[in-house]
């Protein structure tokens, strides 16, 4: 990821190791996404249970930057664009505790998909999990960079997920209704599916925090990326 810049502020240093530990929650969390995914596609149960392992760290990081947000607004009570920073750090990191969540449940389903046939090859299901791992990259970025430009460009990005998703479940109900024998690994299949667009979802939302961290407004619920 880019480097963060430099925060200017009476607690400069405070905010940054803030920072930090919201960019080494994010870093985990698509290393658990991309581990989820491998072990779904190796079929490999090994994989998929270190998942659940890594997953507890981002737990504890969750934690600590609960503890450190506190200790921020009970001693320094920062003002106007310091403020939004701690605000929208503190709202990240819970959405990153969440996106690793989701990698959790992929590799419970993947585990259970290995007792099953596997399904025929379905292309969009790993074109969906590139594309929310690129969308919590980039809006990472966009978000030590300040870069609006970028933040919204994953919220747009948002849209092809949804179309692989509708995408994905025609394809696996039309291999569940063929064999029988595709039901049980294809229902898990769909709570895979699921999950990666849930993951897109809160990638987008950190996204639009980007926005508000920036320009001081909300562009949640809005029709378009703003």
């Amino acid at each position: 990821m880019t480097d963060p810049l430099p925060i200017r502020g009476p607690f400069e240093g405070e905010l940054d190791r803030l920072q930090q530990l919201l960019l080494d929650m994010a870093g985990r969390a698509e290393e658990l996404v991309r581990t989820a995914m491998e072990g779904l596609a190796a079929r490999d149960p090994e994989i998929t249970r270190r998942v659940r392992t890594a997953d507890d760290r981002i737990d504890e990081l969750e934690v600590e930057m609960d503890e450190r947000v506190l200790e921020l607004l009970a001693l320094r009570h920062p003002m106007a664009g310091d403020l939004r920073l701690v605000f929208v750090a503190l709202k990240a990191s819970n959405d990153i505790e969440r996106i690793g969540d989701h990698a959790v449940n992929i590799a419970k389903a993947s585990l259970r998909i290995t007792r099953h046939p596997p399904l025929p090859d379905i292309l969009e299901i790993g074109e969906i999990g590139g594309q929310v791992r690129g969308m919590l990259g980039d809006a990472l970025d966009a978000m030590v960079t300040r870069d609006v430009d970028k933040a919204r460009l994953v919220i747009a990005r948002d849209r092809r997920v949804d179309d692989l998703r509708r995408s994905a479940f025609r394809i696996i109900v039309s291999y569940m209704l063929e064999q029988p024998r595709y039901i049980s690994p294809g229902l898990e299949m769909i709570l895979v599916v699921q999950n990666l667009e849930r993951i897109g979802d809160l990638a987008t939302n950190i996204a639009e925090d980007v926005v508000f961290l920036v320009e001081g407004r909300s562009i949640k619920h809005m029709a378009g990326p703003g």
